[in-house]
């Protein structure tokens, strides 16, 4: 019975929209990459899409839960954070979402 509620469970995903200041999105790549490093209990993935031929970019980092998010928000993460807030040009829109729908390629 737990394997059919534990089909019934939707991830979640934190969104996050931004764009940073000329020529730094090289720079906030890595420290972004450094950060999701720092996941353990309960990521489930992350993705970084950017524009071509620009700085603006979306952040989306899959969890089991949202409680799980806040719990992987150790002192390394927050000292990486501090070092990317200054590379933004405007401060980012972030939301988090119920995954509702997932669909994977046939194998």
């Amino acid at each position: 019975m737990s394997e059919f509620l534990d089909f019934l469970r939707h991830k979640f995903a934190y969104v996050a929209v931004g764009e940073f200041k000329p020529g730094k999105f090289e720079e906030a790549k890595q420290l972004y990459e450094k950060a999701i490093s720092t996941y353990d209990h309960g990521f489930q993935g992350a993705y970084l899409l950017q524009i071509p031929n620009s700085d603006k970019g979306i952040a989306i980092i899959f969890w089991e839960s949202e409680q799980d998010m806040g719990e992987n928000q150790s002192e390394a993460y927050q000292q990486i954070l501090q070092q990317m807030t200054p590379l933004f040009a405007t401060t980012p829109l972030t939301d988090f979402y119920e995954v509702v729908s997932e669909i994977s390629p046939k194998e």
